[in-house]
């Protein structure tokens, strides 16, 4: 269990570090746990990706460069396949 807080917490780092309209980190929360969840259940980057634009795209009514969401869902899909490596 505390694992995966520890994970999920590396994933809002990289989310937070990320910030793709530079309005704060507290200003995406919500896409943030919908994003973690996203990865929890998805295992490919492209479809990943797709998913992380929909979210933002969703929640800000502005489309995000694929290409930027998908080098953020490799970072995440990296700490993930490390974690389970590791378990």
């Amino acid at each position: 269990m505390r694992e995966e807080v520890e994970t999920n917490l590396k994933y809002v780092d990289i989310l937070n570090e990320w910030d793709p309209f530079q309005l704060s980190s507290e200003s995406y929360e919500t896409e943030i746990a919908d994003v973690i969840q996203a990865v929890h259940i998805m295992d490919d980057p492209t479809k990943l990706a797709k998913q992380i634009q929909a979210i933002y795209e969703f929640s800000f009514e502005k489309l995000i460069p694929l290409e930027g969401c998908y080098h953020v869902a490799l970072q995440l899909l990296k700490i993930k396949a490390d974690q389970s490596c590791s378990i």
